[in-house]
């Protein structure tokens, strides 16, 4: 059995925090985007540009598949990317970026459920404790400010939960339908084969090209979303396989953690006001997750 390359504590932090400010800088760019382009827009926009960049390492690879393989990487490219690019993009039309990057924090909940349900995972006590924990969190960023009116409710944040929802089931379709692919392949050519999907929306379906001719800060909002495809996607995915090869499943997952945390500051950074009911919750989310991540040595 091979052992994991000795790094550096500067370099294994360096990168843990990094993909945490890239990971949790997301949903402020997506909020950019948005005063710009349609949410379906910045959907397909994230999408395609994450093609364009993961392309030179797709293409090598196409021929040595099977079609059992394109099957499920097609399946986890419509549930690892292409499904949340546009629920996120449709949540924060009417979510601050900040209560979207807290919800987030849900996946390796769903992730743990999804497991459980449908591939024949365990179910520990310390885990139902940390999915009430998570859901009840949940509950309360979705009725924070409402002022107890139901009609007041911000029911988008049900796009984040089926993101990671979606999130949750492609975890458990990478582990166990691709045991024998590296995680780049897997990625690269997942978003290869959804990518002509959101060309197709995006210049057959969209007002996309109009906007570029016409509105005023396209560019600015071009920019802010491919930077979101091109580094939150494609060079974050290098850097958290790099991770995983240097550490432990455990340490990887203290970016789960700190996603929020980056999401909340940029979101009061630009503006956004928080309850303290988005409080309550966040910190109930995170405590969830951190009971349903932990496992007995």
């Amino acid at each position: 059995m091979s052992e994991k390359p000795v790094a550096s504590p500067f370099l294994v932090w360096g990168l843990l925090i990094t993909l945490a400010l890239i990971w949790g800088s997301s949903f402020i760019l997506i909020k950019k985007g948005l005063q710009v382009f349609s949410a379906g827009e910045v959907g397909a926009i994230r999408i395609v540009s994450a093609a364009v960049v993961l392309l030179p390492l797709a293409l090598p690879k196409l021929k040595t598949l099977n079609k059992r393989q394109w099957k499920w990487l097609f399946i986890s490219g419509m549930l690892g990317s292409f499904g949340p690019a546009f629920l996120f993009a449709f949540a924060q039309t009417r979510l601050e970026s900040g209560v979207t990057g807290v919800l987030n924090a849900l996946t390796p909940i769903f992730a743990l459920l999804v497991g459980v349900m449908f591939f024949s995972g365990k179910l520990t006590k310390r885990d139902g404790i940390g999915i009430t924990l998570g859901f009840t969190g949940t509950i309360l960023l979705i009725v924070a400010g409402s002022g107890g009116d139901l009609g007041n409710f911000n029911y988008y944040a049900i796009f984040v939960i089926l993101a990671t929802l979606c999130y949750g089931f492609n975890l458990n379709i990478v582990k166990f339908q691709f045991s024998i692919l590296t995680p780049k392949i897997i990625t690269s050519i997942s978003i290869f084969l959804i990518s002509p999907i959101a060309v197709y929306y995006l210049f057959g379906m969209s007002d996309f090209v109009l906007k570029m001719q016409t509105e005023p800060g396209a560019g600015l909002g071009l920019f802010y979303i491919s930077i979101l495809g091109v580094v939150g996607t494609a060079i974050a995915l290098i850097m958290f396989n790099r991770l995983v090869q240097l550490t432990s499943p455990v340490f990887t997952s203290f970016v789960t953690y700190l996603i929020p945390i980056v999401a909340v500051v940029w979101g009061l950074l630009d503006g956004e006001v928080l309850f303290t009911g988005h409080y309550i919750g966040i910190v109930f989310i995170i405590i969830g997750v951190a009971f349903a991540n932990r496992r007995n040595k």
